[in-house]
């Protein structure tokens, strides 16, 4: 029996390493949104949120993109500045925080360090606003 696995593995050996490597990413990310003390959100759900309650949006894209474009009423501090600007949010506390950046990836750093300044409900927006341009939903651009 361990003859036909051995027998099929170096047969098919593409086919075994990616197996394994699937098998591995996935693993990984159950592991990391376990341990992760944020939440995610779509674009969508946030377009709900928006309309039914009234959850802060923090942007930590830089000041340039910023500028290009961003959801309306979103509180722009750069992911460098959270610890450092933390003050102009600091009123919403128990208050739902939606994190964006481009893609999503900035975000999680941010995410982080709002969960470790005592920010209870943290979200962060999958796909960031490189996907809330992709469902076509409006952004406002900055004047200067």
């Amino acid at each position: 029996m361990i003859d036909q696995y051995i027998e099929f593995a170096s047969k098919h050996w593409m086919l075994v390493v990616a197996f394994l490597a699937v098998t591995y990413f996935l693993i990984q990310d159950i592991i990391e949104s376990s341990l992760r003390k944020y939440q995610t959100i779509s674009p969508m759900l946030t377009v709900t949120k928006l309309n039914t309650g009234s959850p802060v949006i923090v942007d930590v894209r830089e000041t340039g993109e910023f500028k290009k474009g961003h959801i309306a009423d979103a509180i722009h501090i750069p992911v460098g500045s959270i610890e450092s600007q933390v003050k102009k949010i600091d009123l919403y506390k128990q208050d739902d925080v939606i994190v964006v950046c481009h893609t999503g990836m900035r975000s999680a750093t941010a995410c982080t360090s709002l969960k470790k300044l005592g920010f209870e409900n943290v979200f962060l927006m999958t796909g960031g606003m490189q996907s809330w341009e992709e469902n076509k939903l409006p952004v406002v651009k900055s004047k200067k």
